[in-house]
């Protein structure tokens, strides 16, 4: 039922391109795995060996954390509608931080928004498919507003400092930058 390729095919893209939810799996060398769904409008297909997801704040902040580390990374997708799949995509990730020279070349990729914390850069070695006949079938009813509307109510300002408060160590202690 499963099956391996090197890079994603066209197929493979629209698949991810029509996903409102993805997970998103690190590990630092030790200490305790990270797994965080994604949603909103945060995750580009570069090409076919390339993803780009806008980082926004959190209460956490595992996945820079474990990247300063432990540069893998796994991105996991799977249909909750009529057809089933899931498609993990394996490969090394870089965070890129509003400081940072390639920040400028990447954020134009997405909406601006005074919450992004990183864009996380990640280099595919291996796509993964599998049936998902085991994942329910269930209907998306929209995005929540939630997380936008508390960085707008933070401000500029108000979100640095919670970044400073709360996303500079992660659960294990170590720095995530």
């Amino acid at each position: 039922m499963g099956k391996l390729f090197q890079t994603l095919e066209e197929r493979h893209i629209e698949f991810i391109r029509q996903q409102p939810l993805f997970f998103v799996a690190t590990a630092p060398k030790e200490g305790r795995i990270n797994l965080s769904p994604k949603g909103l409008d945060a995750l580009r297909v570069i090409d076919d060996q390339h993803i780009l997801w806008l980082n926004l704040t959190g209460s956490g902040n595992e996945t820079a954390a474990h990247l300063l580390e432990d540069s893998r990374m796994t991105l996991m997708f799977c249909s909750f509608g009529e057809k089933p799949l899931i498609l993990r995509t394996y490969g090394r990730a870089t965070a890129l931080h509003p400081d940072d020279d390639a920040w400028s070349d990447l954020s134009p990729h997405f909406a601006e928004n005074i919450g992004a914390r990183q864009i996380i850069s990640l280099t595919i070695e291996l796509i993964h498919t599998s049936c998902g006949f085991g994942v329910p079938r269930m209907t998306f009813d929209g995005h929540r507003e939630l997380l936008d509307q508390w960085i707008e109510k933070k401000g500029e300002q108000g979100i640095r400092d919670y970044w400073e408060e709360k996303n500079r160590i992660s659960l294990d202690g170590n720095p995530t930058r």
